[in-house]
């Protein structure tokens, strides 16, 4: 998810607009005011807007900052549990508090858990969100080898759901690649750990990176649904915990340009993230 920060933009204008406000009341105002026998002065434009907005933008920049902000899945690497087009909404205050821009933690919160489904800072490039599966916590023994997950030396359960149907099973126009190319032969899994249990999916015709970990003190080890399909831990390594945005909780509209017809789904509406 390529990262806009609309969250410093939000501080700025709520900044900005809070000053004149401040101002007004404290000095402009006075400077207004005339003998009763005279025409009251109108507010200068700017004032108006800066009382109008301010409430506004500090709401949502405290909706946004603390509680809850909305992300749209970019890509196919969550396949099956999350699709293109999916717009999602990550608590932010499920693994503790964090200053708006600067992300200094505020509060202590929840640790993440095997099976969250995480948004998080991209390590390698922090301007980009992405959104991956834990699968490891730190201090945790993590090999996968021929398509099977064993974390601290235990095989996650798994056992298979169905084959994936492509095309069909979304309605969606034909793409080359991954799971959604022509004569793919997915096969779709449910796994589980501890009491969260999640979908996942495997491509036969995809090579499988391959690999053992031991997961830093701080960090996480986390992977994409779509296990052949995506770039994650594997690949480029750990997620720290102060690069946590927060937990993927519900699919809240789903909308992809790219489908024939409207691209508009409303049976994913409010569909729970599972974990």
């Amino acid at each position: 998810m390529v990262h806009f920060d609309f969250e410093a933009l939000l501080l700025i204008l709520a900044t900005v607009s809070g000053v004149i406000w401040l101002a007004d009341i404290a000095f402009l105002a006075r400077l207004r005011q005339q003998p009763a026998t005279s025409k009251t002065r109108r507010e200068p434009v700017v004032v108006e807007y800066a009382k109008a907005f301010f409430p506004v933008l500090f709401a949502v920049l405290l909706l946004r900052a603390f509680l809850f902000e909305p992300f749209r899945i970019p890509s196919g690497s969550m396949m099956p549990s999350l699709l293109v087009g999916d717009f999602i909404l990550v608590n932010k205050f499920s693994y503790g508090l964090r200053a708006p821009v600067w992300h200094t933690r505020i509060t202590e919160g929840k640790r993440p858990e095997r099976g969250d489904v995480v948004v998080f800072r991209y390590p390698e490039d922090e301007s980009q969100d992405y959104i991956k599966r834990v699968v490891g916590l730190p201090d945790d023994h993590i090999r996968y080898y021929n398509r099977r997950l064993l974390v601290n030396g235990v095989a996650v359960s798994i056992k298979k759901d169905r084959v994936y149907q492509g095309l069909a099973e979304l309605n969606q126009m034909k793409r080359a690649n991954g799971c959604d190319r022509p004569r793919a032969r997915c096969q779709v899994f449910v796994e589980q750990q501890g009491d969260a249990s999640y979908n996942i999916m495997l491509d036969p015709d995809q090579y499988s990176v391959q690999g053992e970990f031991i997961v830093p003190e701080g960090n996480y080890f986390v992977m994409g649904d779509n296990r052949d399909n995506s770039s994650d831990s594997r690949i480029w390594g750990y997620v720290p915990e102060e690069n946590l945005v927060g937990k993927a909780i519900r699919v809240w509209m789903h909308w992809d340009w790219r489908e024939q017809g409207t691209g508009f789904d409303p049976s994913r509406i409010g569909q729970k993230i599972s974990n």
